[in-house]
């Protein structure tokens, strides 16, 4: 699950880069076309082909596609057109919280106790360093616009993708539910783009824009998705989705190593304060 986050912080750049080039849907859409073609081939490996699904199972893995793939990505999208990829990322850190307290109404057994409720607050406040730079004040007093609403909307599809998926894991193996899921998502990704492909230019696919929607379908889908729902059916949605506040760390991280951004003591401070709040949920 550290390499989850890891992954993902590098989406934020690639999303961004294709989220100022191609529409939202078709940029969704492509995201899975890749990421279907590479869960496919994975399954056919590891797995020999898909498992028919039973009723329970077709409606559970519709409800992921229309959650985590469709809403998420289209949130997630439209947010990185208007916003810059610090902030967004700074919204997801509200992803934990808002899962665990849907969660702890849902499922008695899933309730954190006073101790992990403190280290969710503690690894939220080291992410509100790293991404506001030290200044607090600053990023609070922003005013609040459409990407942040789409982006909180993302959250809360991500929420209910890592509700729902804890419940389809118990008849299907990670890597069987994720590609179910995907496959879903991205016929109704299809069928919402249509209106928007007539936009699109051959030119717009330049090397980076490839690169980028390689990287965000081969391992910010195909691979982050099933280790992500392996560490939801081993430890449980509550401590599984509070390593997402690690996601705008590595996201800082990437920027100062691949884009040449300041190494900040705000950084190395949040950071440390946001692994201790991870550590702090995730212990016994």
């Amino acid at each position: 699950m550290f390499a989850v986050p890891a992954i993902w912080g590098g989406t934020f750049i690639a999303g961004r880069l294709v989220a100022l080039e191609l529409p939202a849907t078709v940029g969704a859409t492509l995201r899975y076309v890749v990421a279907c073609a590479a869960l496919l081939v994975t399954v056919r490996l590891f797995e020999g082909r898909l498992p028919a699904l039973d009723r329970r199972q077709v409606l559970a893995t519709l409800l992921l596609g229309i959650t985590g793939i469709f809403a998420y990505n289209l949130f997630f999208l439209g947010a990185l057109s208007m916003l810059p990829a610090s902030r967004t990322s700074l919204i997801i850190a509200l992803n934990p919280i808002v899962t665990i307290a849907i969660d702890a109404r849902l499922t008695p057994g899933e309730k954190l106790g006073a101790r992990r409720w403190c280290g969710v607050l503690l690894a939220l406040i080291g992410v509100w360093i790293v991404i506001s730079r030290g200044d607090l004040l600053a990023t609070a007093g922003s005013p609040i616009g459409l990407g942040e609403l789409l982006m909180f909307g993302g959250v809360c599809a991500w929420a209910a993708y890592t509700l729902i998926g804890r419940r389809v894991l118990a008849g299907l193996t990670p890597l069987a539910a994720t590609t179910w899921a995907s496959l879903w998502g991205t016929l109704l990704l299809i069928f919402a783009s249509l209106p928007d492909w007539r936009e699109v230019q051959a030119a717009e696919f330049t090397p980076a824009i490839l690169g980028s929607l390689l990287y965000l379908g081969v391992l910010g889908t195909a691979i982050a998705f099933v280790w992500y729902y392996r560490a939801v059916k081993v430890l449980g949605a509550a401590r599984t989705v509070i390593f997402n506040n690690l996601v705008p760390l590595f996201g800082a991280t990437f920027g100062v190593l691949l884009l040449d951004e300041p190494l900040l003591p705000s950084l190395i401070i949040g950071g440390a304060i946001a692994i201790v709040g991870v550590m702090v949920v995730t212990r016994p």
